[in-house]
């Protein structure tokens, strides 16, 4: 029988107690950023992004795991909706949140934007990406820019049943070696899989699994000088932050967004009063790359 409850309306209930577990096990989650996103963490334990391409049956996930009666409004400032729900697994609340479909991360459009931002500035416990099984090779795209953000990914390979429908044989166990994250099989629709894929997350939010995801290389001296200098100096400006290479590279590439954020001090656990110094430590070499 499974552990999982869904939970559809934590309003009204007592703060769920601190987690007195070691510190591998302890929530990643960015309670202030996700505040300003829109999300209150004060009844959750952990925090769940899920992610997709359109058309991957995310939905169909995100409703089999919360149960049909989510709560839904706009992203905070956007006329964008969004979905929350959430489950128990363990004694463990999780808020499921589920992010705009979109195929990149690289914030072209809006939907971009608000999913990159989630993952990136709120720092979820984990992120799941719901894959199409039988379009894998579309769909890793951005798996593989997500991975460039967090190491903490569970790959949910859903429509698993359309994939043997067509006769095609996916080695999830290969997959997730090649990708360095768990990869669960699904059928949403039919509710296969699910519970595994809960047990996943919940061993990812807790440290019990820790990814070593594949991450892009570039054989660029050149570039890999910019970005080792520009790390080191982030690093020193913004030392919480999670992943100063995929920073640096957005920097190095002109992202307005990545660049205002910098500024204002959204990028990691700041100390107080480093938000100007970390923005002046980065202009040389913004200049520098610009030029």
């Amino acid at each position: 029988m499974s552990d999982r409850k869904k939970v559809r309306n934590p309003e009204g209930r007592e703060a769920v107690p601190e987690i007195s577990e070691a510190c591998a096990a302890c929530p990643v989650h960015h309670a202030a950023n996700l505040k300003k996103l829109g999300v209150d963490m004060s009844q959750w334990d952990f925090v769940v992004a899920l992610a997709g391409n359109p058309n991957t049956g995310k939905s169909t996930v995100f409703n089999a795991l919360t149960g049909l009666r989510q709560h839904t409004g706009n992203w905070p400032g956007k006329t964008v909706s969004r979905a929350e729900g959430g489950f128990e697994y363990r004694d463990h609340r999780f808020k499921l949140v589920d992010l705009p479909g979109t195929y990149s991360l690289l914030a072209t459009s809006l939907d971009e934007e608000i999913a990159r931002d989630f993952i990136l500035f709120g720092q979820p416990d984990v992120t799941v990406v719901v894959v199409d099984a039988t379009r894998l090779e579309r769909n890793l795209n951005l798996v593989l820019q997500v991975l460039e953000i967090t190491d903490r990914v569970v790959i949910c390979l859903n429509l698993i049943d359309e994939a043997e429908r067509h006769h095609l044989e996916i080695d999830h166990r290969r997959l997730a070696r090649d990708l360095g994250v768990p990869v669960v099989p699904t059928s949403a629709r039919y509710d296969e899989g699910l519970d595994e894929l809960v047990q996943a997350i919940s061993e990812v939010a807790l440290g019990e699994t820790r990814g070593k995801p594949y991450r892009i290389t570039y054989n660029d001296p050149q570039l890999d000088r910019a970005v080792a200098e520009l790390i080191a100096e982030i690093e020193e400006a913004i030392p919480e932050l999670p992943n100063p290479e995929w920073v640096a590279l957005r920097l190095l590439d002109g992202d307005q967004r990545i660049i205002e954020a910098v500024e204002r001090g959204e990028l990691g656990e700041l100390h107080a009063g480093a938000a100007e110094p970390a923005a002046r430590a980065l202009e040389p070499r913004e200049s520098s790359a610009a030029a």
